[in-house]
């Protein structure tokens, strides 16, 4: 059950066990907001891609060093901030993975899924923190 705050703060260890506590964390917000089905499953993949490329892109899979991950639930949206202990990356300069040459790769996805499955993605500080907005509103 989710506390009264409408702000809860996670640190995660940079470790790929730390990927299955955002389902938990999912399902607990399902327990104290109403989310269809649709809006569980896009928040469930792009927040796993985002904790998933903070720990191996952004911090290196250091063991030293932690992912922040914040949520914020508002009336009719929720927001996920993700930062990594890293050095950033140019977020405009990463390859389209639908582009032929790059169909095949076995990674490079994971922004493109965050951008088309979140309602509103921000990159900061040179990409070491993502926000990720979902709107309730129409889920």
């Amino acid at each position: 059950m989710m506390p009264d705050a409408t702000i809860q703060k996670f640190e995660l260890p940079s470790n790929l066990e730390s990927i299955s506590k955002i389902e938990q964390l999912i399902e607990g917000l399902c327990e104290y907001k109403t989310i269809n089905q649709n809006c569980y499953g896009n928040m469930l993949i792009a927040l796993t891609e985002a904790v998933n490329n903070a720990i191996t892109h952004g911090n290196g899979n250091d063991k030293n060093k932690l992912v922040h991950l914040e949520l914020e639930t508002l009336d009719d949206e929720v927001l996920f901030t993700i930062k990594d202990e890293g050095n950033g990356f140019d977020y405009e300069k990463v390859p389209d993975p639908t582009l032929p040459e790059n169909l095949n790769k076995t990674s490079g996805r994971g922004i493109f899924l965050m951008r088309n499955l979140a309602d509103k993605i921000v990159f900061e500080e040179n990409g070491r923190i993502i926000k990720l907005t979902f709107c309730l509103s129409y889920s």
